[in-house]
């Protein structure tokens, strides 16, 4: 039993130092993809041989470190299988419940680090394809004027349209972002409301009284609405015989 509890302790141990490990690299794979984008813009202000080894530079750190962070998710996916293999032998019955919610945790960070990785790793693609694009058309409007040599109308035209692209598409990125916070902020209050909603009809439930006693209230109410409305129609048919009698 001594070794088998040996055991789950390495593999809680491995799992702690895969997860810190994903942690830090996580964090520094964000700033990576963040100063690519951000030296991305400037290259076409620079010489095309110092762009050119900048940009390689960065793409090779970019393809290391998203294969080294590809290997310790799938290290820690093996290890958090071998603790699941673990929680099914007969030896860890007697612990099942508490060895059953350590794995569980293990596998929410697991999961949580996987999405966060591919949602980074989805955003830098979409947003380098979107700076080269912009980055050719740039480029070609570049070379249509050093090829001529005059800084013509055509050319100015040319620029501020890229400008307004650039602008435009910075805008709708930044109405994306508030609409997603919106949505998720509308959902979470939904949710609030449906588990208040939830938690008083359980409590109506459960205590009948209360629950009778409001009816008998709406009950009463009821009654003193129409005892006063037949008051005040005979007291005005009274009124109308008085007046044309």
């Amino acid at each position: 039993m001594a070794t088998s509890s040996n055991y789950w302790e390495d593999l809680r141990k491995q799992a702690r130092q895969l997860e810190n490990e994903l942690d830090l690299k996580l964090v520094s794979f964000s700033k990576l993809c963040t100063s690519y984008s951000g030296s991305s813009k400037d290259q076409n202000k620079r010489d095309s041989s110092r762009s050119d080894s900048l940009g390689s530079s960065q793409d090779n750190m970019l393809v290391a470190m998203t294969t080294e962070l590809e290997q310790l998710l799938a290290k820690l996916t093996a290890v958090n299988d071998k603790m699941a293999e673990y929680t099914n032998t007969p030896g860890a019955s007697s612990h099942n419940a508490a060895l059953m919610h350590t794995l569980q945790r293990h596998r929410d960070i697991l999961q949580d680090y996987t999405h966060e990785f591919h949602k980074t790793k989805s955003n830098f693609s979409s947003l380098r394809e979107r700076e080269d694009l912009l980055g050719s058309v740039h480029r070609d409007i570049e070379s249509y004027k050093s090829s001529s040599g005059v800084n013509n109308r055509r050319t100015e035209l040319f620029l501020k349209e890229h400008e307004h692209l650039r602008n435009s598409d910075s805008l709708i990125d930044n109405a994306i972002s508030i609409a997603m916070a919106t949505k998720e902020n509308i959902t979470f209050q939904r949710g609030m409301l449906k588990s208040i909603q939830t938690r008083v009809t359980t409590l109506a439930n459960r205590f009948p009284a209360i629950n009778s006693l409001i009816q008998k209230i709406d009950l009463r109410k009821r009654r003193d609405s129409l005892i006063l409305g037949v008051v005040i129609g005979v007291c005005t048919v009274l009124l109308l015989l008085y007046t044309f009698h």
